[in-house]
């Protein structure tokens, strides 16, 4: 396989629940080390087309492939980080039992558990709660566990479906931050949902814009747009730049202008 060859495709891929078609067939390619945003308005297909993407929910046509094969079912390579983080994680279980949580299921031997655990909560700043439960703590540590517990299965892929969303604009704003970072030394690959035009480009080095209903014949993916501001970013200089302020205009256009 070419070193050139993506590492997720998607070819033509439709789904139909109910009889409603929620992703109407799209095609695009993602990257080994990729960013990619997925962004439109509210019941658009956005979370669909990530389940799908992550061997959740079922293709009705099309076919998304990973590493050229079939998605045909979840993957350990894969990991999906959910919004809600209060029903993600096990409140019985401490920190250190939620993060081993996916080391049992990959069936690590139980002699490595104590240092994969270390090791991913020392990344994301959690190593002095080893011993809390998940109600005493707060919401952005939380989230922090459950990115820990997919760090641990050692993916290639983060699957992120809308991670901050109910978190506050400081704490999004830190985490925002410590995902790309993460991201960024440890080599992932990803595919995240947001509502969140500005985080979106923030964090994206592709964004791919869908429309609500595109009706028979026409693809839920309106644009595709290459974020070519550089890396690393920060909170102040990047959303001063004069190439982020003008994909933040052109993506309010899209989605409040009818989508064309």
């Amino acid at each position: 396989m070419s070193g050139d060859a993506p590492l997720l495709s998607f070819d033509g891929v439709s789904v139909v629940l109910g009889g409603r078609e929620i992703v109407s067939p799209s095609s695009f390619e993602v990257g080994r080390g990729q960013f990619v945003c997925i962004v439109g308005p509210s019941g658009c297909g956005k979370t669909t087309l990530l389940r799908a993407a992550s061997g959740l929910a079922q293709v009705s046509a099309g076919a998304v492939r990973y590493k050229g094969k079939p998605m045909d079912g979840p993957t350990r390579e894969v990991a999906f980080v959910f919004q809600d983080y209060g029903r993600a994680l096990l409140p019985w279980r401490t920190v250190d039992g939620n993060v081993r949580l996916a080391l049992e299921a990959a069936r690590v031997p139980a002699a490595e558990h104590a240092g994969r655990i270390a090791e991913v909560l020392a990344k994301v700043g959690l190593s002095q709660h080893l011993h809390k439960h998940p109600v005493q703590l707060s919401g952005g540590m939380q989230q922090r566990l459950q990115i820990a517990r997919c760090l641990a299965q050692r993916p290639e892929v983060l699957m992120m479906d809308e991670p901050f969303a109910a978190l506050d604009a400081l704490t999004r704003r830190s985490l925002q931050d410590e995902c790309a970072r993460l991201v960024r030394e440890q080599g992932l690959t990803v595919l995240f949902v947001t509502h969140d035009l500005e985080e979106a480009i923030y964090l994206g080095d592709r964004v791919i814009a869908l429309q609500a209903n595109p009706g028979p014949g026409r693809p839920s993916i309106a644009r595709i747009i290459d974020v070519d501001i550089p890396q690393p970013r920060d909170q102040l200089s990047t959303k001063e730049h004069p190439r982020y302020l003008h994909l933040r205009r052109e993506l309010y256009e899209f989605i409040e202008g009818g989508h064309d």
